[in-house]
């Protein structure tokens, strides 16, 4: 590594991102997407303290050396050297615990012919951390769970949710009619592990079928806001061309970020198990020519999507531990 570049390890979240001699830390963090607490960013607020394990760095506001064992505010410190910080408020992917909020309903609109987009907003938005790719459960009155993705990026302040709610599947159309007539609604969250707490070293495939690309769309919108420059591409399978209800966003992406591309791939087929379509769309992917060696996936779908997509990606060459899935927690194989 140059010597005008540092490595800042974070514990007890195992977490690394890289620094410059020029930059302070908390820049540096947000940079590389990492979920730093921080508000005044001069050093008042306080909320980005870090305690220096190891290394050395200084203080930018007086110029002095901070000892090692000491506290530091990370918008004015900057590394001298590889360190190490102490910061507990900064967690790996999946370890924020689910907690429960009560959030106001913002809006409730129809996006295409089943599909909803809500908007949520807690009144207390900085007392909830979470990472992209994460999602949350509404909890009814008298009703069991119903889980959804979180569509918008940890930097947002609103929750985005996707809810595909056509008239045979009865949970999430109590659930739209619920945020439709009430004012507030139960969550619980962050929920699921395959997800991104700082930006990845490496390009990703991103795949997903039907609403999964809510998962999509907040993993996107998080990267947009670091400085992440590895090759990004989008697979979004449907059953039929209208149920691609956000394909200008996507299509806007790959306009705007040079790094990003898109792929839809639409199966025209009215089979309600959609396995034909799960067929098409892991050859789609196969085709790309992508370097399955020297890539992170992201998939969400249903589990029957996900794990044929994992098992092809697999035999032609991905490392498992490169693949991630919610699906691989909640709907594991025997």
């Amino acid at each position: 590594m140059d010597s005008s570049r540092w490595q800042v390890g974070l514990v007890p979240s195992g977490i690394h991102y890289v620094t410059t001699a020029d930059k302070d830390l908390l820049s540096a963090a947000v940079d590389a997407g990492v979920a730093v607490p921080s508000a005044c960013k001069n050093g008042v607020c306080e909320l980005c303290e870090a305690r220096l394990l190891s290394g050395s760095a200084l203080n930018t506001r007086n110029q002095q050396m901070i000892p090692v064992g000491a506290r530091l505010m990370m918008c004015r410190t900057a590394a001298l050297d590889h360190l190490e910080l102490e910061i507990s408020a900064v967690m790996a992917a999946g370890n924020n615990q689910p907690r429960k909020f009560q959030a106001n309903v913002v809006d409730v609109s129809s996006i295409n012919h089943d599909v909803y987009r809500v908007e949520l907003q807690l009144p207390r938005r900085r007392e909830l951390s979470f990472h992209a790719g994460q999602y949350l459960s509404v909890n009814l009155p008298d009703a069991e769970p119903c889980y959804f993705s979180i569509a918008s990026s940890p930097a947002e302040q609103n929750l985005e949710l996707h809810i595909q709610a056509s008239p045979e599947w009865v949970s999430a159309q109590k659930v739209i009619d619920a945020l439709r007539s009430g004012q507030t609604v139960n969550l619980e969250l962050p929920h699921g592990k395959a997800c991104l707490d700082c930006a990845p070293d490496k390009p990703l495939l991103l795949v997903a079928a039907g609403t999964g690309f809510a998962q999509m769309k907040s993993l996107v919108d998080y990267l947009r806001g670091t400085s992440f420059s590895q090759p990004v591409s989008l697979y979004w399978g449907v059953r039929r061309h209208e149920d691609m209800y956000l394909r200008s966003m996507a299509r806007q992406w790959e306009e705007d970020w040079p790094e990003f591309s898109f792929q839809p791939v639409v199966g025209d087929d009215d089979d309600s198990e959609w396995s034909g379509h799960h067929d098409q769309l892991v050859r789609v992917v196969l085709a790309s020519g992508m370097d399955l060696s020297n890539v992170d996936v992201h998939a969400s779908g249903s589990p029957t999507m996900v794990y044929t997509l994992m098992d092809a990606l697999v035999e032609a060459g991905l490392p498992p531990e490169a693949f991630f899935s919610d699906v691989l927690e909640y709907a594991p194989r025997n």
